[in-house]
């Protein structure tokens, strides 16, 4: 009797070690899971993954002949590879949309995130930004024939300002301009051919993105007024300073050795009425 008790004892007691040695093993895996460099891992494999935009003309549109996303995000998130990594550097291009892309940066399946993200305070609460890589303001396309310049052109009774849905024009114009009324859309394509045909007045977002819904339109322009600032920064996880501060340096790199400059004027240098210098400035306000 006292022999099986022994034996009971003795196997509950290998139990327990087994269990402990099983919970410490998850601990570990735990811990070097949170703890995981993107930096390291982007070194061990030379490459860098980047969540794009595949739908935002300049910054990041898929070519339909070769199927590659091509813009101005796409070659500075390669410029930024090849000084992290070296000329051999890789950069992986994932497409996002503004829905996934921070639920893809939480899983691991990117590295960061190039994408008209603009850096406030709210989204600064779960994804870290590297500094402002364009300064984007909220501003304005109209007709080279419209009248309406500034906001306060905008605040007379019969003006129709168009806007994509979820944005914070309508509040804005509420604010600056209540005597103009607002319509809104799904996507940037319906909206900018409601304003081709003539059921707007003016459209209204990010006048980097404007650009490139005028970009082969030469009947509009943008207007050098500005409803509010959306610097746009990279974004990364949480805790991943490492490679914040080296896309840090790549940026600051880049814009000492001209190569910043250059992509700025490739790309939207040719767009009437946008302010390239403008769009290098650095004095930003987080909202």
């Amino acid at each position: 009797m006292n022999k099986h008790r022994y034996s009971i004892k003795k196997y509950l007691k290998m139990i327990a070690a087994s269990l402990m040695i099983f919970l410490s093993l998850g601990a570990l895996t735990a811990c070097s899971s949170q703890t995981s460099n993107n930096l390291a891992r982007a070194k061990k494999d030379n490459q860098i993954i980047w969540g794009v935009r595949p739908d935002t003309k300049l910054f990041g549109l898929t070519n339909i002949k070769t199927g590659k996303i091509e813009g101005f995000e796409i070659d500075l998130a390669t410029a930024i590879t090849k000084q992290v990594l070296g000329k051999k550097g890789k950069a992986v291009f994932r497409p996002i949309t503004e829905k996934t892309r921070i639920t893809l940066l939480h899983n691991s399946s990117l590295d960061a995130v190039i994408s008209t993200m603009t850096i406030t305070k709210e989204r600064m609460k779960v994804v870290d930004f590297s500094d402002v890589y364009f300064a984007a303001n909220e501003s304005m396309i109209v007709k080279k024939t419209s009248k309406i310049r500034t906001v306060a052109d905008l605040n007379h009774k019969g003006v129709v300002v168009i806007a994509i849905k979820g944005t914070d024009v309508p509040n804005q114009v509420a604010k600056l301009a209540p005597k103009a009324s607002v319509k809104q859309f799904d996507d940037y394509g319906s909206a900018f051919n409601a304003l081709k045909a003539g059921q707007g007045d003016v459209m209204i977002d990010d006048d980097g993105i404007l650009a490139g819904l005028i970009a082969d339109s030469p009947q509009f322009t943008l207007t050098k007024a500005s409803l509010a600032q959306e610097p746009y920064g990279i974004g990364v996880e949480k805790g991943q300073d490492d490679l914040r501060q080296a896309i840090n340096k790549a940026l600051k790199s880049l814009r000492a050795n001209g190569t910043y400059d250059k992509l700025i004027r490739k790309w939207f240098g040719k767009v009437s009425g946008f302010d390239v210098k403008e769009a290098e400035s650095q004095n930003v306000k987080i909202q």
